[in-house]
């Protein structure tokens, strides 16, 4: 097995591999997507990528152009949601809909999922295309939930996880298990990496949810309070409105009933009741199982993934 590289050893590796070789045959939708590389990013998912290759035995460095199609989706994705949302900013700089108009943006992120799939399939066997196909409109899936969710005071946890399990955690999913596939890895290995991510990816959602209330524009790369806004109901609010304090009831009650001026109210009580606490414990719980579901790999194999979950909440 080849040595594991860091953390940032890998995301230096994409970034460099974006730079050197990333082109489409449109250079106005090549020059919208290097912005949006540029702008930066975790590189959460393509790491996943590598890691999972690295795991069952493989050279990170040859599933680099794999993990960076799966960090175009990502991309891709982003492009679609500031279009929706109408967001204005997006990694700290100007959404894409911003420089470049919605109607180029949108084909932009079409253009950017047909380039990616024309040429996994001309690359990759199956069931790699299959898999990130399939996550592409598991994707879709979860965003009209969402969609569908916005102010739904009665959205549950076993809702809202249905909702990030398609929306955000699907492409985690896809991005270990093609990893995992195209190293070599054996059933065991590939439903361990299978899991882990879909619990990874999902806990990844719901602390990027509880950063929208404490987190700062910097680290969000969006101005905060950005999901309350929107009306999105996310898990702290989920937690909020359960809150035995009728007050707290009232405020946001109120607030996804219509009531705008009871918007920095029904913040103030999400703030200051138990549900951020209760968020930050689900977060933490299921990072927890994401750990427990690497038991099949051999302890080294585990480090890697383990250094990414204790990274999540620095």
């Amino acid at each position: 097995m080849s040595t594991a590289p860091n953390q940032v050893d890998l995301r230096t590796r994409i970034d460099d591999f974006f730079r050197a070789s990333f082109a489409t045959d449109n250079a106005l939708i090549t020059e919208a997507i290097r912005r949006m590389l540029a702008a930066g990013g975790k590189r959460l998912r393509p790491r996943l990528t590598l890691l999972a290759a690295q795991a069952v035995g493989a050279d990170v460095e040859a599933h680099l152009e794999l993990a960076a199609y799966i960090e175009l989706i990502h991309v891709a994705t982003l492009i679609h949601d500031d279009v929706v949302d109408q967001a204005d900013q997006r990694r700290g700089v100007n959404a894409t809909a911003v420089d470049f108009g919605n109607r180029i943006s949108v084909l932009a992120g079409d253009y950017l999922f047909a380039w990616i799939f024309k040429n996994v399939t001309s690359a990759y066997p199956a069931p790699i295309p299959h898999i990130l196909s399939a996550t592409l409109a598991d994707i879709c899936d979860g965003e009209v939930l969402q969609l569908r969710s916005l102010d739904n005071i009665t959205l549950d946890i076993m809702g809202y996880r249905e909702i990030i399990t398609k929306k955000t955690a699907s492409l985690f999913v896809a991005a270990a298990r093609c990893g995992a596939i195209m190293g070599g890895g054996n059933p065991e290995e590939i439903a361990a990496l299978t899991r882990f991510a879909e619990l990874f990816g999902m806990a990844f959602q719901m602390y990027d949810d509880l950063l929208d209330f404490v987190g700062n524009q910097t680290e969000l790369g969006k101005p905060v309070g950005h999901d309350i806004w929107e009306h999105k109901v996310t898990l702290p609010v989920i937690y909020a409105l359960s809150d035995p304090e009728i007050a707290t009831k009232e405020a946001l009650l109120a607030y996804y009933a219509g009531d705008a001026s009871a918007r920095e109210q029904a913040i103030k009580n999400v703030l200051d009741g138990s549900a951020l606490a209760e968020s930050r414990a689900l977060v933490r719980a299921t990072l927890g199982e994401a750990v427990e579901a690497l038991q099949p790999l051999d302890p080294a194999q585990r480090q890697p993934f383990i250094d990414l979950v204790e990274s999540l909440e620095r």
